[in-house]
């Protein structure tokens, strides 16, 4: 096994990802409870104190939630840019939490795990995705973007597996009892893709190496789990792209485990 990737968590009400090699197990984002990080790593064999370090890829509370807390109890490090530091310490006890600062753009490890983080557009400080690597296989997380620019097109390519945000139905969006400008916020390039965006970009960035995609992200009011299902695989089929698997990972319980 050189890398396995599992969805503890996914969506407005929190969001965390676990990856780990042979060797290093991390996390990406924290956003659940400290209480809830620790029994979803449970239901997977995973122990806190076991986690050597959690990425963080924006300051917004469903990501960063169980932070300060995991920290004090299991000692995690916490790896985020400046940035995303910036707006962490606007947060209630943020000053707590000891932040290991990394730079956009600029490779840096964790064990035997290579992390990539790579800027993305969203309504942040500075936002990233993550590209991780563990000898010669390598997956891709964007969880939170308005738009797939040529960058995070060249990040998830060549990955064996990749996490894409399939946030809202562009129908259901528009039908949803929410005020327009929360509307305007999430169809905005800071904002959310939509299922017809993470089907294009799947499209666009897959090669022959993509085994598995996540969908992740998926709004609570605005799509559903089959929507976004049927949407990204008829575009996959149309594509030429039917043999990768699809899965939809949401709030409530974790996702399959994906291993290669």
């Amino acid at each position: 096994m050189s890398l396995e990737m599992c969805i503890l968590a996914s969506g407005s009400s929190g969001n965390s990802i676990y990856v780990a090699s042979e060797k290093t197990r991390i996390l990406i984002d924290a956003g659940l409870s400290a209480k809830q990080v620790a029994l979803r790593l449970e239901q997977i064999g995973v122990v806190p104190e076991s986690i050597s370090g959690i990425c963080v890829s924006h300051e917004h509370g469903d990501h960063i939630n169980g932070l300060r807390v995991l920290q004090k109890r299991h000692g995690i490090p916490v790896y985020a840019n400046a940035g995303t530091l910036n707006g962490i310490l606007r947060q209630p006890k943020a000053d707590e939490i000891a932040v290991k600062v990394f730079q956009t753009g600029s490779p840096f490890e964790i064990g035997d795990i290579a992390i990539e983080p790579f800027s993305v557009p969203h309504d942040a400080y500075e936002p990233v995705g993550f590209r991780l690597q563990c000898s010669e296989t390598a997956v891709g997380i964007v969880t939170d973007l308005g738009m797939a620019t040529a960058l995070v097109r060249e990040k998830l390519r060549g990955c064996q597996a990749i996490i894409v945000e399939s946030n809202h139905d562009e129908d259901l969006l528009l039908e949803a009892p929410r005020p327009w400008p929360l509307k305007q916020r999430i169809r905005s390039r800071q904002g959310h893709l939509s299922n017809s965006d993470a089907a294009r970009l799947i499209a666009e960035c897959a090669t022959d190496a993509l085994e598995h995609v996540f969908l992740s992200h998926l709004s609570s009011d605005c799509n559903t789990p089959d929507t976004a299902l049927r949407t990204v695989a008829s575009q996959l089929r149309l594509d030429g792209l039917g043999h990768i698997s699809l899965e939809v990972s949401g709030a409530r319980t974790i996702s399959s485990v994906w291993k290669r």
